[in-house]
């Protein structure tokens, strides 16, 4: 009875509470209220100025409990706020805290506030004791902001920090804040990293740290600091853990500096430029030593110790690591360590990571590593380890998780077949180059896998499909660089995220059901194989698919309906050199996040659909080397993220739409190899970054506009109808490739030219340019080279993107972590890094030593040439062209240059190819040529040079074609030569002989001009037999030189013969390209024609150029349509249509001759 009594008492006393409890708002108001006063004045130095953007969960509404505020959390007793937490504000610029907002929160423990902008703290009536009055507040996180060294006496009067982090403040630099935190004597964690300390530090403070007598943690990476530090840092006697990563600090490691910190357990010097040998006598005082990183600096054997061993870092090592018995976790990776493999290693039995990979160790690896049976993590990478290992000496490590072992040299055989059943069960191998021919049975095992490596071996067969099946949870595998033939699937769906099978050796279609099978996958990459067969539409059940390359196979017909409109989460896709059709999306897609779409070398045809509007985070496209017609639509100037656009070698016609010079991040532009018209649109962005615009083989017309080199390094115009003078460029200075080869440009060289210091490419070869050679081009990079030798032009950056890990947060960053730890240690994250980034390798191909060769990317630093050839330059040429000793290639052939040719060529070393023929040059061959050690080709043929032909050295391999048509030229196999008439000068000097007989010759011509020119004046002045005589000889030969001014009729017709059968051939039916000056009309003189020179006497053709036809394949050239040219002595038929991004060349692929 008692007892119910007092039950139902208990309960009656229960019920009240509650009902107090459920009246009782758990947040403090006076608390409320300073919180909203502080939402109030972060709003007010926001950039929205918005409420519902700052802190939206903040609210004024009286029944809102401030506890539950985004950011906020309170004591459970005493519903006192004891965190408060806001990170990412867009704050003004130079904001500051107001300090005195938060003394209401006399309870408060933790502020979090990174990540915000924050420049500084006030306080205008507390000033610097303003954080003192937070007598509770033991962590403080300022991290990811930008102040500066003016909060340190705020800080310091924070007396009850335990945790303090300023990391990443850009603008906390100059001398180690010691004195200014030295009242912080509670502080257990202290974090400065990323900033910009020095190592200065005065004499004085090199005590301070000690007394922070409660220091275990301090994290001083990512600094300027040297190794003055340590004496500051041996101090703290305390410290448990000390990071010094990525700081400026050198030399051998410090013996005796740390020597006090007997209570470190983990160390980490990693990024540092350390060298010498691995420490000797400092660690073995660190008894407590648990962890110790020393990776990516530039340890090796101790030269103390050379001479006494073979196995010199052995014996380092043993002398100081291998003594510290608790050690667990060691990192010397990326150092250079020689030496075999330490034995006295496998002594730490309590070691859980071992990284030794990216040295230079050699020899074999020891059976004893089966005694180190604590080992979770061992990597081996990148050695040159040799010889025979087998993995079952793993086999007893049953704790081990991760396993990496390849070699540089090749030589080391994996025993892989052998039946043993390991202890452990991996979640990461990774066996790259390890010359397996077969996937190691060992894996059969195991169960818990969720990244393989296997790349560059040489495993043949099907593809290990039951890798997939026995490990649900593996998401990386890596085939790449094997032998394997065929792809089937399993039939049950995988989580598969990336699968790299490129470059093996498939050749049937791909699996129908891959999308089904691998609906989760991220990244595929099937390049350079050789699958066939259409894609299956099972692709677009991919709905994560970001990365795609299928390049380089034999793919055929269209994009699959599902993948086009499934696959909405694309980012790269490569379609690249395969035989895919249809058109290019000519409807409206979900593509908004596509980064880069390559389409290039297959057989798209059409227009350019409007679907790719919907393309607008789009950085590159390509779609060159296809079949698509039609105009280039304006609406792509509306993809402003356009990096690239490459839509050269297709039959796109119509005029340049001005919008595409509006993008202002567009790079490079490749329009070439089209039938694109009218005039080029000049730069009206002022902004535009153009660095490479290739135009050439079109139909362009007009002027070049004067600002089209604002920022340009490659402009290549070659090929087209350009007329007019060429532009001075005045506002540039970037240039490297100026190619206006083969256009009707007229006018004389500008002499601002030669202010293209950077200039190594110069052709303006077949237009009609007059005048002389400027003398200035010794000012140019052609005379002192280039001081910038890595440019920027020859290879543009595509795009990158790196994978993030299997979150939804992508980052499109270059070779940035993966996200995902496979396995986590003190010193060892193993993240998986999936960098991807693309680059467009330029082409430009140059005439050197008589052909068009192709100069690539990074190869085009190399090259210095210049071609003026095939224009109207008279004169005689500089001396100063001797002086450009960086030219590799000087091409001056058919002009009008006169003279003699200088002996400062002499100083052209590195010249490879000299070209001067069919000009008017006179005098000597100079003997000092012959220094020209370089030189390969050299004609000088069809000019009217005399003497002895210089012998020697180089000179001797030069046969007779390099001379032809200088009929008092000797020696070598031309003629031979009269000693007393050609005899050489003594002195070296040419001799001038030759120009004092011409000025006497000219004199008498001159008299005798005269005298004829009077008399018959006199005999015309009356009306006499002999006037009419000579009038109807007057008129006799004015008929005749009509006749002589134009071309040979039956030449004139056999050239348009010519050209119809040239046209039959082309693969635009009935189209002029390449050959569109020579006309049908009646009057139309075929000497003037492009391509075409006839004998300046005779009006005969002497030489007949065909350049950039586009012919269909097994294209053969007759020769009997050549016979009417009975005095040609040149014809050219090279392609100078190189296509720069797929090296393949239209041209003839034979001859052949019905009657001859």
């Amino acid at each position: 009875m008692e007892g119910k009594v007092f039950l139902r008492k208990y309960l009656i006393w229960v019920i009240l509470l509650l009902g107090q409890l459920h009246g009782y708002k758990s947040c403090v108001e006076n608390e409320r209220k300073a919180l909203l006063e502080l939402k109030k004045y972060l709003i007010s130095i926001s950039i929205e100025g918005d409420p519902d953007y700052v802190l939206p969960t903040w609210s004024k509404d009286t029944q809102s409990d401030c506890c539950s505020w985004e950011g906020v959390k309170c004591n459970l007793t005493s519903t006192r706020v004891t965190e408060i937490a806001f990170e990412a504000l867009s704050l003004k610029y130079s904001s500051l805290l107001n300090l005195s907002l938060l003394h209401p929160f006399e309870d408060v423990r933790c502020l979090n506030l990174p990540r915000n902008g924050f420049y500084g703290l006030f306080d205008d009536v507390e000033g610097y004791k303003s954080l003192g009055r937070l007598r509770n507040l033991e962590i403080l996180d300022l991290s990811l902001n930008y102040f500066n060294n003016s909060i340190f006496p705020f800080l310091n009067a924070a007396t009850s920090l335990t945790t303090l982090s300023l990391r990443s403040n850009y603008y906390l630099n100059g001398p180690f804040p010691a004195k200014e935190l030295k009242d912080l004597t509670n502080l257990e964690l202290l974090d400065l990293s990323q900033n910009r300390f020095n190592g200065s530090l005065e004499v004085q403070g090199y005590k301070t740290l000690g007394r922070l007598k409660n220091l275990e943690i301090l994290d001083l990476s990512g600094n300027a600091l040297n190794n003055s530090i340590f004496p500051f840092i041996n101090s703290a006697t305390s410290l448990k853990t000390l990071f010094l990563r990525s700081n400026y600090m050198d030399g051998p490691f410090p013996p005796e500096e740390l020597k006090d910190l007997a209570n470190l357990e983990l160390l980490d010097l990693s990024e540092n430029k350390f060298n010498g040998s691995i420490p000797i006598q400092v660690l073995p005082a660190m008894r407590n030593l648990k962890a110790l990183d020393l990776s990516g600096n530039e340890f090796s054997a101790s030269n103390r110790l050379q001479g006494k061993s073979k196995h010199i870092l052995a014996n380092c090592i043993k002398i100081g690591i291998c003594e510290m018995k608790n050690m667990q976790e060691l990192d010397l990776s990326r150092n250079k360590l020689v030496g075999q493999f330490p034995l006295c290693l496998t002594g730490l039995t309590g070691l859980r990571v071992l990284d030794l990979s990216s040295n230079t160790l050699t020899g074999k690896l020891p059976s004893a590593l089966t005694s180190l049976r604590s080992l979770k993590y061992l990597s081996l990478l990148d050695n040159n380890f040799e010889g025979f290992f087998s993995l079952g000496l793993l086999a007893n490590l049953s704790e081990l998780r991760v396993f990496k072992l390849n070699s540089r040299s090749k030589s080391l055989q994996i025993e892989s077949e052998g039946f043993w059943k390991p202890k452990f069960q991996l979640r990461v191998v990774e066996l790259p180059s390890c010359n397996l021919v077969k996937v190691p049975y060992f894996l059969i095992y195991q169960k818990d896998l969720s990244r393989i490596d296997l790349s560059d071996n040489k495993i043949f067969g099907g593809f290990p499909h039951w890798l997939l099946v026995n490990n649900t949870k593996l998401e990386v595998l890596f085939l790449q660089n094997n032998s394997v033939t065929s792809f089937q699937l399993q039939e049950s769906a995988h989580n598969l995220r990336i699968l790299d099978v490129s470059a093996n050796e498939f050749n049937h279609m791909l699996p129908e059901n891959i999308g089904l099978v691998l609906p989760h996958l991220q990244y595929m990459r099937l390049t350079d194989n050789g699958f066939q067969g259409r894609l299956p539409s099972s692709l677009g059940n991919m709905k994560e698919i970001e990365y795609l390359d299928i390049s380089h196979n034999n793919f055929h017909g269209t994009l699959p309906r599902s993948f086009v409109f499934g696959c909405h989460s694309l980012r790269i896709l490569t379609l690249s050199h395969n035989k895919l059709s249809g058109e290019v999306f000519p409807e409206s897609v979900n593509f908004t996040n596509m980064w880069e779409l390559s389409m290039d070398n297959n057989l798209f045809t059409g227009k350019i659909g409007q679907g790719l509007r919907n393309f607008e985070s789009l950085h590159v496209l390509d779609i060159s080397n296809n079949r698509l017609t039609g105009v280039i639509p304006s609406w792509i100037g509306e993809l402003s993220y356009l990096n690239v656009i490459l839509l050269s070698n297709n039959s796109l016609e119509g005029e340049i739409p001005i919008s595409l010079f509006n993008i202002s991040y567009l790079h490079l532009l490749d329009l070439s190899a089209n039938i694109l018209s009218g005039g080029i649109p000049p730069y009206v962005n002022s902004a535009l970054m153009m660095v490479v615009l290739l135009l050439k083989d079109n139909k362009l017309s007009g002027v070049i506009p004067d600002t089209l080199l604002v920022n340009v390094s490659i402009l290549n115009l070659r090929n087209n109808r350009l007329f007019g003078n060429i532009p001075e460029f005045t506002n540039t200075q970037n240039i490297h490739s100026l190619l206006l080869r083969g256009n009707n440009l007229t006018g004389s060289i500008p002499r601002q030219l030669c202010g293209l210091r950077n200039i190594q490419l110069l052709d303006l070869a077949n237009n009609r340019l007059n005048g002389s050679i400027p003398s200035c081009f010794s000012n140019t990079s052609f005379a002192f080279g280039n001081v910038n030798i890595l440019y920027y032009y020859s290879t543009v950056t595509r795009s990158g993107l790196s994978f993030s890990g299997f979150s939804q947060q992508k980052d499109f960053r270059v070779d940035t972590d993966f996200g995902y730890i496979y396995f986590k240690s003190s010193i060892v994250l193993d993240p998986f890094s999936m960098g991807y980034s693309s680059d467009t390798q330029i082409k430009i191909e140059f005439a050197t030593k008589h052909r068009y060769d192709p100069y690539i990317g990074g190869n085009l630093k190399l090259l210095y040439g210049m071609d003026l050839s095939g224009n109207e330059l008279s004169g005689d040429i500089t001396t100063d062209l001797g002086g450009l000793l960086e030219l590799q290639a000087l091409n001056l052939s058919h002009n009008n240059l006169s003279g003699l040719i200088p002996q400062s060529f002499s100083g052209l070393k590195n010249v490879e190819s000299l070209d001067l023929s069919f000009n008017r040059l006179q005098g000597r061959i100079p003997s000092q040529l012959t220094e020209l050690s370089s030189l390969a080709v050299f004609n000088v043929s069809f000019n009217n040079l005399s003497g002895v032909i210089p012998q020697g050295k180089q000179f001797n391999t030069f046969g007779k074609p390099s001379y032809l048509g200088n009929s008092l030229l000797c020696g070598l196999s031309i003629s031979s030569c009269d000693i007393n008439t050609f005899q050489e000068q003594d002195s070296g000097v040419e001799a001038d002989t030759s120009v004092v007989d011409m000025v006497s010759f000219y004199w008498s011509l001159a008299g005798a001009y005269v005298t004829i020119l009077v008399g018959l004046l006199s005999s015309l002045s009356f009306d006499s037999p002999w006037r009419r005589f000579w009038f109807s000889i007057v008129d006799a030969f004015i008929h005749k030189a009509k006749s002589l001014l134009c071309c040979i009729e039956k030449e004139r017709k056999a050239l348009l013969d010519l050209k119809n059968y040239i046209i039959s051939l082309t693969v635009k039916e009935g189209s002029d390209y390449g050959v569109p000056t020579w006309s049908y009309e009646a009057n139309n003189d075929c000497c003037r024609w492009e391509g075409v020179k006839c004998n300046r006497t005779s009006k005969r053709v002497a030489e007949i150029v065909f350049r950039t036809l586009y012919l269909k394949e097994n294209s053969l050239l007759n020769l009997c349509l050549l016979h009417s040219f009975e005095d040609v002595r040149s014809l050219s038929f090279h392609g100078d249509n190189y296509d720069h991004f797929n090296g393949m060349y239209n041209h003839f692929n034979g001859m052949f001759d019905d009657v001859e």
